[in-house]
């Protein structure tokens, strides 16, 4: 068993880098102009970061909060994070997928701190328990202290057979003596119709994309998965400073393909990974129209752009509020 490091070395990262595309008529109409969906007020006043933010800073610092993002964005969050330190700023010169996105926040993490222990928290969620989502959190540090290996992923009780979501098939047994902490077995990406009414009948668990685990664990597994790509990034980012970071990395990013750190890393690492459950939370990925005009109305959250917009008969949906 390994010490459990303290709260000084907690860190989170945001991710906000991506383009949004699929909610992107929507977003339109809600701000009329091309900003992901990310920065836009879709819940409520708050735009999306604004409320994972809210959402984490209980447990994680704001110091010790990064932000990757993308350049050619920056017009829709400079206001939002206009007193974020810069070293928290990650901002890529274009979206290449979670791969790098990912690899690149570790590595500007460790060079701040050795012994840092990372969540990783998608920008576009939703959870209508959020105390239960903090107390989840809270205990995937722990666990993430305790095995220095080992990185925890955070998975959401299905409530039906969802073909756009990733699965998680987990092993039978707990994971280093912890109740509700099991290995993984396998992932499951996007399955078909058969298959996702299989494995929601197994008791398999949506996947969050929330993680958290040792800053070594990810950049270990990270490396063996992607060994060209991490060679590409480290020489680069050991030896500029943080402010020019984006300049030094275009070169590199112009070779880059997208990278899915969850197929081309996750998929592979199973031996070191292990999932826990947040249990009926009322999580939701705001990836579809449809999936979000549904949260906003099993949520009851007022958002007068609804049925201004004409947002309901794009989506052919016919709802009442809760």
């Amino acid at each position: 068993m390994q010490e459990k490091p303290n709260k000084k070395h907690r860190w989170g990262v945001i991710l906000a880098g991506g383009d949004g595309t699929r909610l992107r008529s929507l977003t339109r109409l809600v701000s009329d102009d091309e900003r992901p969906k990310q920065f836009c007020p879709l819940l409520g006043g708050k735009t999306l970061l604004a409320q994972t933010r809210l959402r984490i800073a209980g447990s994680i610092d704001s110091g010790q909060t990064l932000f990757s993002l993308t350049e050619s964005h920056k017009p829709f969050y400079a206001a939002e994070l206009a007193k974020v330190p810069s070293a928290c700023l990650v901002a890529q010169p274009s979206n290449r997928g979670t791969l790098p996105a990912i690899l690149w926040s570790l590595l500007r993490i460790v060079r701040l701190d050795e012994d840092a222990v990372v969540a990783f928290f998608p920008s576009d969620h939703y959870y209508s328990d959020e105390g239960k989502f903090v107390a989840n959190i809270e205990s995937a540090f722990d666990f993430a202290g305790v095995d220095a290996r080992s990185v925890i992923l955070l998975g959401a009780v299905a409530k039906n057979p969802e073909v756009e979501y990733g699965w998680i098939e987990a092993e039978t047994v707990s994971a280093n003596g912890f109740d509700g902490l099991k290995r993984v077995k396998r992932f499951w990406e996007k399955p078909s119709d058969q298959l996702a009414r299989a494995l929601f009948d197994r008791g398999c668990l949506w996947n969050t994309f929330v993680m958290v685990g040792r800053a070594g664990a990810f950049l270990e597994m990270t490396r063996q998965a992607v060994p060209s790509l991490y060679r590409n990034f480290v020489p680069v980012l050991r030896l500029t400073n943080p402010d020019n970071e984006g300049e030094a990395m275009q070169p590199v990013y112009n070779s880059l393909s997208t990278g899915d750190f969850s197929r081309e890393v996750l998929s592979v690492s199973t031996e070191r990974l292990a999932v826990a459950s947040f249990g009926d939370i009322g999580w939701s990925d705001l990836g579809t129209p449809r999936r979000l005009i549904t949260t906003l109305f099993e949520s009851g959250i007022e958002s007068p752009w609804v049925r201004a917009s004409g947002c309901c008969n794009q989506c052919g949906l016919t709802l009442t509020a809760s």
